[in-house]
């Protein structure tokens, strides 16, 4: 037997067994790489469709048209630190269970309708006082809940098309009419 031949075989035998395990995995990447968080693709769309949830398409664009969902990640991973991205994930999952439990199926293949009222209802709890066993799954919603609305309020399409920004101290009209005060 030719010994290159052999040694090709054996490193692609050993490069196989080196990314099978990788390959089987079901979870997927996620889009986003971030420094910081490890999220897989399925934590990955429950975020963005709990962004599009809070911040829907109608006749404005949504949360995934203004790359709102990739915003949130990005904030989170760059701006908060280890102790609130650890909180980040652990609500994730609490989030994803409580989806589950409530929904009867994951958050991802609920309808738009039964993601809305889900949370709305976490909406509600998260005002509430008497529901602080689920603190982690509260601060992961405020946490996206913040990111989505912050996102939204400094977008390119926010500022230009929304609210019509002008420079402070904004336009000087000449030609105001003054009232004078009568003394009587």
């Amino acid at each position: 037997m030719n010994r290159r031949i052999a040694i090709r075989n054996m490193a692609l035998i050993l490069g196989s067994a080196a990314v099978l395990p990788s390959c089987l995995s079901d979870k997927g990447k996620p889009v986003v790489q971030l420094k910081h968080l490890k999220i897989d693709a399925d934590q990955e769309n429950l975020v963005n469709n709990l962004t599009e949830t809070i911040l829907p398409k109608t006749d404005t664009p949504g949360a995934m048209d203004l790359g709102i969902n990739l915003f949130v990640f990005k904030m989170i991973d760059d701006c908060y630190d280890k102790e609130h991205r650890a909180d980040f994930i652990t609500g994730l999952s609490d989030f994803a269970a409580e989806a589950k439990k409530h929904l009867g199926k994951s958050f991802n293949d609920s309808t738009a309708i039964e993601r809305t009222t889900f949370v709305s209802g976490i909406d509600k709890k998260s005002k509430d006082e008497k529901y602080k066993d689920n603190t982690k799954l509260i601060a992961f919603y405020k946490m996206v809940k913040d990111q989505t609305v912050f996102g939204y309020t400094t977008s390119k399409y926010f500022m230009t098309k929304q609210i019509v920004y002008e420079l402070v101290p904004g336009r000087y009209n000449a030609m105001f009419p003054v009232k004078s005060k009568t003394t009587a």
